[in-house]
């Protein structure tokens, strides 16, 4: 008789939640995640985005879909996070 003993998951670490600006490469999205910084003299909030390069194995979102990345080893140059889950799927434009 074996026993089997599942390792528990380690948690995610550098979860950003962001939208999906470009979704025209095949298992490939660009996601912009945006942001609030302090300015130091002012004490200003400033708005800031930076954009990804997200691995999206199964194709699952679309333009304009919120969606969860997470760091992963490098899949390609400019390719190094990969899709944890769409959080919410854009509303469909009729035409």
């Amino acid at each position: 008789m074996t026993t089997t003993q599942t390792t528990p998951r380690k948690p995610l670490k550098g979860i950003k939640v962001g939208q999906v600006v470009s979704g025209k490469r095949d298992k490939s999205r660009t996601v912009a995640v945006t942001f609030q910084i302090r300015t130091p003299k002012y004490g200003k909030f400033v708005r800031k985005q930076t954009k990804f390069q997200v691995h999206d194995p199964n194709n699952e979102s679309s333009l304009g879909d919120t969606v969860e990345i997470a760091p992963c080893r490098p899949i390609s140059k400019t390719k190094s996070y990969r899709l944890v889950r769409v959080v919410e799927k854009a509303p469909e434009q009729a035409h």
